[in-house]
């Protein structure tokens, strides 16, 4: 591609301090690079950024787009399928569906359009990651990798409960490798577990569970040891029990103190912020200061906010029994699956509306979690794609965050009791553009640890996205004028200009691998298949992978 020179563009890289400088940005062998000692005599493309604004590539934390819950969804919803336009196939691009769940390849198109560049899947249990990898091979332009499932694990839950801090930490480190993931995520941990063997998964962070001499305390605890001891480079990755419940904030508190000093990202923050009493909507209502107070002032925790947008979407989880509940409060169809050994999920087609008081709630108090954590660079834009919204609703949060008009404007529209149980119409603050690379680029790639991106530092991944600025801020991050991936262009003015498919994000921490003989007895009598063909093999990196090495917890 050779030297190129994005040039006098209004450039925001808050990781390197540049906070709105006109700047070029020097990019060859798709790494951004020093400028040139003559740069008047240098050979190469130059774009003109002139008026432009200038930001890293997005970096979305924390969706679902892949594996056998997403493609289970994708069948559920034939009418979401019906409701959008299609992408239709042309010399370059390959056809695709749109809606809550898109297919594979329009999932690339998309995220490129809004100028992202890297997405990470929350969720994926084990044995379906070569599902997931199959679908990574047919998503185009982004960088992707997932976080490996194991709150439910009966192998990580019988070594908790045996007090075999050891050999947990060392079949953690094989799980990932085994799978080609990224990093470590529970979910209502031992919940689900609980709820597969008949009983209600929505308890406590301290009741047991069955059969594994545990509780979910001692699960998010040791996990998140685990994760830094294998210093993996995103911490462990928490969805906490009683997720939607009201009152569920006081488990939250809890499990932010379980972690014990360690390490940890609290994802979908948004869902866990309740007060109010059990199917009381009566007093349901945020309790976002407090947590976000206790967010603050303990610098170990990060946080994604799991945005809700109004209109329909798609719950998909791997947290089963919440898929059941909200099946059984909407009456819509439901979908519940186990995965033996290891996890399962729920998917319902859920819709949220302006006029209801509790749905309302949940718009706003995902807009106090940006508002009242102190720190940009702990908290990620997410909307928990597809749970609270679809991630084209990117552009409509960066919209409200930047304009404290327009977000009383919407605010105005809901119900009053809304804005007598949350704070949000009392608050004032605006984000800057810095703000908003921080939380949609910067932050995401600082909280999983990716050192080359998120940024524009010489060494970097020249992944670049150059917006119009413009009174409509909606319309200004909707569509991107250019977007770079690795160094080239790959859509201009919302057109995809060419289709490059980006690698699989992995870790391989160490391990002692002198652990793995006892794996293999237990998984033996456990699983419906052979331990020699769990692991996935290097065939289903087809577009590559990039490891991204364990260094020193932080």
């Amino acid at each position: 591609m050779g030297l190129l020179r994005l040039a006098n563009g209004t450039v925001h890289d808050p990781a390197n301090g540049v906070r709105g400088e006109i700047r070029d940005v020097w990019i060859d062998g798709g790494k951004v690079v020093a400028a040139p000692a003559d740069p008047a005599a240098a050979v190469g493309r130059v774009v003109d950024c002139t008026g432009l604004v200038v930001m890293p590539g997005g970096v979305d934390m924390h969706a679902h787009i892949a594996g056998p819950k997403v493609n289970i969804a994708r069948k559920l919803r034939p009418e979401d399928r019906r409701d959008h336009p299609p992408f239709h196939r042309t010399n370059l691009l390959r056809s695709g569906t749109l809606g809550s769940t898109p297919t594979t390849f329009a999932t690339g198109y998309l995220y490129a359009g809004l100028g992202y560049t890297t997405v990470f899947d929350a969720a994926i249990p084990p044995l379906g990651a070569r599902h997931a990898h199959e679908e990574f091979h047919d998503t185009p332009v982004i960088d992707k990798g997932f976080l490996v499932l194991v709150g439910n694990n009966h192998y990580a839950l019988d070594q908790i409960g045996r007090g075999e801090r050891d050999r947990l930490r060392a079949f953690l480190g094989w799980l990932l490798t085994a799978s080609r993931g990224y990093g470590l995520k529970v979910v209502n941990p031992g919940g689900v577990e609980v709820w597969k063997q008949g009983h209600n998964g929505m308890a406590g962070l301290d009741d047991p569970v069955d059969g594994f001499n545990t509780t979910p305390r001692d699960i998010v605890r040791e996990v998140a040891r685990a994760a830094d001891e294998l210093r993996l480079p995103h911490a462990v990755h928490i969805h906490c029990n009683r997720l939607g419940m009201p009152g569920n904030w006081t488990t939250t508190l809890d499990t932010m103190r379980a972690v014990e000093g360690h390490r940890a990202h609290f994802t979908h923050i948004q869902f866990h912020s309740y007060g109010g009493g059990p199917d009381d909507q009566d007093t349901f209502r945020s309790r976002v200061p407090e947590l976000a107070d206790y967010v603050n002032t303990h610098p170990n925790l990060t946080v994604d906010v799991g945005q809700v947008l109004f209109g329909d979407t798609t719950s998909m989880t791997g947290d089963g029994p919440l898929g059941y509940y909200l099946h059984k409060v909407t009456g819509r169809k439901w979908f519940n699956g186990e995965t033996e050994c290891e996890a399962g999920c729920g998917i319902v087609p859920i819709e949220y509306k302006e006029k209801s008081v509790v749905n309302a709630l949940q718009w706003a108090i995902g807009l106090e979690w940006y508002l009242l954590v102190t720190d940009p660079w702990r908290v990620a834009m997410s909307t928990d794609h597809p749970n609270g919204g679809s991630f084209l609703a990117y552009p409509e949060i960066c919209a409200l965050l930047m304009s404290r008009d327009y977000r009383r404007g919407v605010l105005k529209r809901l119900p009053q009791k809304v804005r007598e149980r949350c704070s949000l119409a009392d608050l004032d603050r605006e984000y800057t553009l810095d703000e908003i690379a921080i939380v949609t680029r910067a932050g995401p790639a600082r909280i999983l640890g990716l050192t080359n991106k998120g940024h524009l530092g010489v060494g970097a991944d020249a992944d670049v996205t150059v917006y119009t600025p413009g009174a409509d801020l909606k319309a200004m991050f909707e569509l991107a004028r250019y977007v770079f991936k690795a160094g080239e262009l790959v859509v201009e003015q919302g057109e995809i200009r060419s289709v490059p498919f980006g690698p699989v994000l992995v870790t391989r921490p160490d391990f002692d691998r002198g652990v793995l003989p006892h794996v293999r007895d237990w998984f033996e009598s456990a699983y419906s298949l052979a331990f020699e063909n769990y692991p996935v093999g290097a065939e289903y990196a087809t577009h590559g992978e990039t490891e991204v090495r364990c260094g020193s917890a932080s």
